[in-house]
């Protein structure tokens, strides 16, 4: 089986190269590799978006990748975050403060099982950056976030609270402006 070298940037932190199979897909690099297991391979067939990882583009901008579907390869040289890379850790690596989406999240009850929440998180903090660059309108809130979140599959239904926490949070973070 053919290989080549892949470097990237993962939850901020340069990659060591690795040589890996050329046909690998991102979310076995992320599991069996990095042992970073929070991405889920929920459908294999990049519809129901709980494998998403951000990837942060140079021009400042970052986009939701589905790495069931996307090579390994792909990714290389880019600055990648998984579920994993959200929170912030003490020295000792334990988790101290959830980012805002996850806090969020969990103090509105938002999953149920949880399986699709890593990809729920990943598309919400996607959109709290756009926002931050420039804020909704109040009457463009609900669209925007049924546009960001919508094409994410919850098979416990948990749309209704992912929703909600996300609403709230762009407005508790004063990213929804009147209008």
């Amino acid at each position: 089986m053919a290989s080549r070298s892949l470097q990237l940037t993962l939850n901020g932190k340069s990659v060591d190269p690795a040589d890996i199979p050329d046909d690998l897909l991102m979310i076995d690099y992320l599991h069996e590799y990095k042992n970073l297991t929070g991405s889920r391979l929920g459908c294999g067939q990049g519809i129901c978006h709980a494998c998403v990882v951000i990837v942060d583009n140079p021009d400042g901008t970052s986009e939701e990748v589905r790495t069931c579907i996307t090579g390994a390869h792909y990714f290389a040289g880019k600055r990648v975050r998984t579920i994993e890379g959200h929170a912030i850790r003490d020295e000792e690596g334990k988790v101290s403060q959830l980012n805002p989406i996850q806090q969020r999240f969990v103090d509105e009850f938002a999953f149920q099982c949880s399986y699709c929440a890593p990809g729920f998180v990943n598309a919400a903090t996607v959109l709290v950056e756009k926002l931050q660059r420039q804020p909704v309108a109040k009457s463009q809130l609900e669209k925007v976030v049924e546009d960001s979140l919508g094409h994410h599959i919850c098979r416990c239904t948990g749309y209704v609270r992912y929703f909600s926490a996300t609403r709230n949070v762009l407005t508790e973070l004063g990213l929804v402006r009147e209008g």
